[in-house]
């Protein structure tokens, strides 16, 4: 049983066009034969030199990692999002347990709700793997609260970390029903402006720490990203979900933590020409001693997505900025500095079972062994942990017997 390996349908007409798209093609691959006022508009935007939409109908090339994995995987016309199995005939978008495996979430992490719900929740979070090696990087584990939280994809890294969590709060109740399912059972749904959400918190925040006074209490979490995204066409203070960093500022001055992690999307360093995060960066600054701020993208650490974020680490008696975590991949394929090559899409999910469109295969099985390092990591034949030793290692494939198959 695979949770979530569902494939959205496609509709006749999308179908007609992504049978055209061989591996890491997109839209130019479609004949004009085929009408669609989609593609008419593409084309247009494209010739008026409205940038290359070179991810719009995209095929996933196997040989390289996906682009950003988003809320809307469930469509072709919006990204980089078909299988790449073109001669196998997976002429589909792909999975949400596909989806999930790029975003570096475990296959035993099952994802709860709606088919929309669920593809908000992964498009959403952070990928677990790089929240891992955040929580390495800072040391000792500690205790921690996790606001903004959807389904918890930070909170799994810090798990896996061994940091413990203390209470997770979302305005989605279905988000919260996933991280209680999978991370911990105390959470509070509820929206963080209303007085009452967030007394709760600071109220379960102060207890846990009183109650272990030498371990060290983080917040964690970024507001909601759309108001930020590059991918959305509101960017601007007048979303009122980009005044939420005014409400993380609250709730980290009232808990007074050790220190905080800050993450969201790279449109947030150009928004309203960089004034929106010299704001944020400002009331930032003014709850904590040093606040380092880091720019990555999730293929330079063991993650088969380029997925670039912003990241601030917030530290109390910290005097100089911090580094982000080194990376353990080369996304630039020089080889110049020794590390492992960037994970690819095939060496994530080609274990998993081909679909149609519009097939759940949650009933079905993997088709082979775990071949890479990745898939076994996937199926928690190995821990993440041990996932990176073998890439510092350069040992990207697994040998292969019966008693890998999971």
């Amino acid at each position: 049983m695979i949770p979530n390996h569902y494939s959205a349908k496609l509709s006749d007409l999308d179908l007609a066009m992504v049978v055209h798209i061989p591996p890491g093609g997109n839209w130019k691959n479609i004949p004009t034969s085929i009408p669609s006022q989609r593609l008419v508009q593409i084309r247009e935007s494209y010739a008026q030199g409205k940038g290359s939409r070179s991810t719009y109908y995209g095929r996933l090339h196997p040989d390289a990692p996906a682009y950003t994995i988003n809320t809307y995987f469930n469509r072709p016309g919006n990204g980089c999002h078909l299988h790449y199995d073109y001669a196998g005939g997976q002429h589909r978008v792909i999975s949400q347990r596909e989806a999930a495996r790029l975003q570096s979430f475990p296959d035993n992490f099952c994802f709860l709700g709606s088919r929309t719900a669920i593809n908000t929740q992964i498009g959403n979070a952070v990928p677990p793997l790089l929240a891992y090696q955040i929580a390495l990087h800072l040391g000792s584990p500690g205790m921690f609260v996790d606001i903004f939280s959807g389904a918890g994809g930070l909170a799994l890294g810090f798990k896996w970390a061994g940091w413990q969590p203390i209470v997770a709060n979302d305005i989605e109740r279905i988000a919260l029903e996933t991280y209680a399912k999978n991370i911990d059972s105390s959470v509070i749904v509820g929206d963080i402006r209303d007085d009452q959400v967030f007394s709760k918190i600071v109220s379960l925040a102060i207890a846990a720490r009183q109650s272990k006074p030498d371990s060290k209490l983080f917040i964690l979490g970024g507001p909601p990203c759309q108001g930020f995204s590059t991918a959305g066409n509101a960017r601007s203070m007048q979303d009122e979900r980009n005044s939420l960093f005014k409400n993380y500022q609250q709730i980290i001055e009232a808990i007074n933590p050790d220190g905080f992690v800050f993450e969201n999307v790279m449109g947030l360093l150009s928004m309203e020409n960089g004034l929106v995060f010299q704001q944020i960066k400002t009331a930032l600054e003014s709850v904590t001693d040093n606040l380092s701020t880091w720019k990555v993208d999730t293929a330079n650490y063991g993650i088969p997505q380029r997925r670039k974020r912003v990241i601030l680490i917030g530290l109390q008696q910290e005097k100089q900025p911090i580094p982000p975590p080194t990376p353990v991949c080369d996304s630039d394929g020089s080889g110049l500095l020794g590390l492992s090559p960037v994970v690819r899409v095939d060496e994530a999910i080609s274990d998993l079972p081909p679909l149609e469109a519009g097939q759940d295969g949650e009933h079905l099985d993997y088709i082979m062994p775990a071949l890479t390092k990745y898939q076994s990591l996937m199926r928690n034949i190995i821990t993440p942990a041990q996932y990176l030793k073998k890439l510092h290692d350069k040992e990207i494939y697994t040998s292969v017997s019966i008693q890998g198959l999971n």
